[in-house]
């Protein structure tokens, strides 16, 4: 049975990334269609995983957040990916946390900024991650240390870090200073989001796709 999987975000030719998914999945048994965050709805909740791609500013970031949303509840395997992570903290933030916060890309001027700009720009960078044994992040990756790829400006607010871990959010990944680079969550069947690309990795598919694709296999299996 082929899985489907949702690619949520505003498709551009311009978005590096955006080019470089349709060809890593080629080979893994899996259906894609691209979602504008602006469609987003309630119909994404018959996908077999939901994947949050980058290219923020999302011209919808409700549709985004929502996204997030409906494959935490419904547990739906997730990914995000850059942006994605950026509005998976955002959604678990909001709708965990009861927190009112934003984002500095869209909001700058607010006061309760959740995602901010990056001390020093990730963007075209790569560096270490360091990851927790016993997380799916380190099963995934197969190593305490891997080199990954970026493109990315802003990441989490380090004085909100307390109260998502609190509510069981789990930091699985760090950079080798202990910045913020993966998130999972222990009572999901596969929920996570990296701050880095795997989707520009040189070897592809990167482990943390093909993972998807048989977390989203697996979830077809029981639902259909």
């Amino acid at each position: 049975m082929t899985a489907r999987l949702a690619l949520v975000g505003d498709r551009s030719a311009a978005v590096r990334s955006h080019t470089r998914i349709p060809l890593l999945l080629q080979g893994l048994d899996l259906d894609a269609y691209w979602i504008p965050t602006e469609d987003v709805d309630e119909e994404l909740a018959g996908f077999d995983a939901i994947w949050l791609v980058p290219g923020s500013p999302y011209r919808s970031e409700a549709g985004a957040v929502q996204a997030v949303r409906i494959a935490r509840e419904r547990r739906i395997p997730f990914l995000g990916t850059c942006g994605g992570l950026q509005h998976a903290l955002l959604e678990f933030a909001r709708n965990v946390c009861g927190l009112d916060v934003h984002h500095g890309e869209t909001t700058p001027d607010a006061d309760d900024l959740l995602i901010v700009p990056l001390t020093c720009s990730l963007v075209g960078h790569e560096g270490t991650i360091v990851t927790t044994p016993d997380s799916l992040a380190h099963r995934i990756l197969g190593a305490v240390r891997t080199v990954e790829r970026y493109h990315c400006a802003y990441g989490l607010s380090e004085k909100y870090l307390q109260p998502l871990q609190l509510h069981g959010l789990r930091v699985t990944g760090t950079d080798e200073e202990g910045q913020l680079r993966i998130v999972e969550l222990d009572d999901h069947p596969f929920f996570l989001a990296t701050l880095f690309q795997p989707e520009l990795a040189e070897t592809q598919p990167h482990p943390i796709v093909k993972m998807l694709a048989i977390a989203a296999q697996e979830h077809a299996t029981v639902v259909r």
